[in-house]
């Protein structure tokens, strides 16, 4: 397996442009908001869902990707664990609003994919993720070392 900064510094290939890695900061963390949202919004099953309201897809998805933080780097592990959790907080308050959890999403989603490929038309080069699927699961991570260097945190 790849090192973390391995994947960083591949992601980090297409993401030099100012610009583009503004627009990264700006729009990775709705879409992986709303990427929660949508898997939030599958029905469980009753005898699941009596259980706990956070026994769903959701929480599955982003128990699994923590679960890949952390054997990539243990302090970005736990960085992770708090940004998502962060989300989880913020998809289930989306929940309860009157317009449906997965509208809300697709709306974001489409608004913050946009973004990111006009973010690569400035850069010039296609995402990452057209080179390999693993790298939608790097780019929030990327961007989470990109704070941990801001702020001196080693990882």
């Amino acid at each position: 397996m790849r090192t973390v900064q391995q994947w960083f510094d591949e992601y980090g290939e297409s993401h030099r442009n100012p610009s583009n890695e503004l627009l990264h900061i700006i729009c990775v963390p709705p879409i992986v908001m709303t990427v929660i949202g949508f898997l939030w919004a599958i029905p469980v099953p009753p005898a699941v869902a009596a259980i706990s309201p956070w026994l769903n897809f959701a929480t599955l998805a982003v128990a699994a990707a923590i679960v890949f933080y952390f054997r990539l780097s243990v302090a970005l592990g736990f960085g992770a664990v708090v940004a998502l959790t962060a989300l989880l907080f913020v998809v289930r308050w989306l929940d309860t609003l009157s317009w449906p959890l997965w509208a809300t999403c697709l709306v974001i989603f489409i608004l913050a994919w946009i973004g990111q490929f006009v973010g690569h038309a400035i850069e010039g080069k296609r995402p990452s993720f057209a080179k390999d699927i693993v790298f939608l699961l790097i780019g929030p991570l990327w961007l989470l070392g990109h704070v941990y260097r801001r702020l001196g945190i080693s990882y």
